[in-house]
């Protein structure tokens, strides 16, 4: 079965909600007109029997009940209010019973029987039907029951016709809900279909493009601004994605140019074997820098996709420091720098993945490198401060600007080397770097000035646990800790 739409849906909740509003009110309105009626006869018929009352009293105490039941029966003989009338003494003697009365043998209770305020009855004979109150009243000291009567034929008509109406009524109210309910659907769900025609033209060549927010300030907008941070994010994104691209197919046309170039002049002429081997060598350089290029690529695919995956084991930092820095020994002294490696005189063991943090330490080397000029140093240092280890990689280059350092962690930023724009790498390291921090629970960071070096920092809840300790001597007496070429 196929689902019902919003509008449609909203049309019968209104359609039902106002048709169930309106058949309360009408069993309401029924229920309040019968009541109003009930009391107002009742209080008719109180009436009567209080002018019965104010009679018997202005004929005063000397008057016989001969004389009484004459004048009662010619006063009420002639009158409406008489047709359903009785009136006793206080020992059930008749002072005056009217012929209907009479005819129905309607009994009369005595006065001392009967309430103060009366009780009410009704009496259905053939097609009549009375309503009667048998009432006490007290005339100079002497109490009499009367019984009043009052014709419900009119009552009932006006119930009757009451609701002959309302049912009349009944076909123009639902068709006014469901008209009413179309109509306030249509006009609830009309900003909807402006944010979804607004939407429809937005594709991967307009994300610029923003859905109207009203100043409502209800749901509809909260939806609009909701939808347009998700079109910002998918627009950055996208943006991303392009310039990854696009940077990503740049770095690679570079090395595979040289690649060519070498290929073809060493291809044009014949050449001496020095010569070949020469071509090879720059060859082999290059393939070498693209394949960092494609393991770095691969590596943030990865982290993109949420697929690259960390083991976490204990690792001795003061341990990883000294294996870096005689790794780094000769590449520092071929680039004319000097390293120097500091370490905590405690173990300083932290829960981390150990190529990850090879990797990290490896790329800020390489950063330290490229921008430090001849003649510079490079400082790797291990510290322990309130139950953290601190790690941080110092130069003496040529700094980076304020203005670049905010964007030094971005995929394929790099500030030019000593003046120019060359620096040898991909642009990809910092952000790895970064990554790999992030996943250690920490953040890298950096202070540097213009012409007095930089510093990355971060620091790992360090681990004291023996067990801890003994693991990763057993990594470095198994050379567990991978060799890896410097590069960023």
């Amino acid at each position: 079965m196929k689902p019902l739409t919003i509008r449609l849906r909203l049309t019968l909740w209104y359609f039902v909600t106002f048709a169930a509003a309106a058949a309360l009110l009408s069993v309401a309105s029924w229920w309040m007109l019968q009541s109003s009626v009930g009391t107002t006869q009742y209080y008719e018929l109180q009436e009567r029997a209080e002018d019965v009352q104010a009679l018997l009293k202005s004929y005063g105490p000397a008057m016989s009940v001969e004389e009484l039941q004459r004048n009662l029966r010619e006063i009420y003989g002639l009158k409406d209010d008489g047709k359903y009338l009785e009136i006793a003494d206080a020992q059930g003697h008749w002072l005056y019973r009217s012929q209907r009365m009479a005819d129905w043998g309607v009994p009369l209770p005595l006065a001392n029987q009967l309430p103060n305020g009366g009780v009410s009855s009704d009496l259905h004979r053939g097609s009549w039907n009375i309503r009667m109150l048998a009432y006490p009243i007290d005339v100079n000291g002497r109490t009499y029951s009367v019984i009043a009567g009052l014709s419900l034929r009119r009552s009932r008509y006006l119930l009757s016709a009451f609701t002959t109406q309302l049912l009349l009524l009944t076909p123009g109210v639902l068709l006014l809900a469901a008209i009413t309910g179309h109509f306030m659907s249509r006009k609830a769900l009309q900003p909807v279909a402006a944010i979804a025609t607004e939407a429809r033209r937005i594709n991967d060549r307009n994300l610029d493009i923003r859905l109207p927010v009203s100043a409502t300030h209800d749901e509809i907008s909260h939806l609009s601004e909701t939808l347009n941070q998700m079109l910002e994010r998918v627009e950055a994104g996208v943006r991303s994605i392009r310039d990854f691209t696009a940077n990503a197919a740049h770095e690679l046309r570079t090395p595979l140019a040289l690649i060519r170039t070498e290929v073809e002049v060493a291809l044009s002429l014949p050449r001496s074997n020095e010569e070949y081997c020469e071509a090879c060598e720059q060859v082999q350089k290059e393939t070498v820098r693209m394949t960092r290029l494609i393991d770095s690529l691969l590596m943030l695919a990865r982290v993109d996709a949420g697929t690259e995956t960390l083991r976490f084991e204990p690792v001795d930092l003061n341990q990883l420091a000294q294996q870096l820095g005689e790794r780094w020994k000769v590449p520092m002294q071929l680039a004319v720098l000097g390293l120097i490696v500091h370490i905590d005189p405690n173990p300083a063991f932290v829960s981390a993945d150990l190529s990850s943090l090879q990797r990290l330490l490896t790329i800020l080397l390489d950063n330290a490198s490229r921008y430090t000029p001849p003649g510079g140093s490079v400082e790797l240092r291990v510290k322990q401060e309130e139950g953290r280890v601190i790690v941080s990689v110092s130069d003496t280059g040529i700094g980076i600007a304020p203005e670049h350092q905010l964007r030094v962690f971005d995929r394929f930023y790099r500030v030019g080397r000593f003046g120019s724009g060359n620096t040898g790498g991909s642009g990809l390291g910092l952000a790895l770097a970064k990554w790999i921090a992030e996943k250690h629970g920490t953040s890298l960071m950096l202070k540097s000035a213009v012409g007095e070096g930089a510093c990355f920092q971060f620091s790992i809840a360090g681990s004291s646990r023996p067990e801890a300790i003994k693991f990763s001597e057993a990594l470095v007496a198994d050379h567990r800790i991978e060799s890896t070429m410097p590069g960023k």
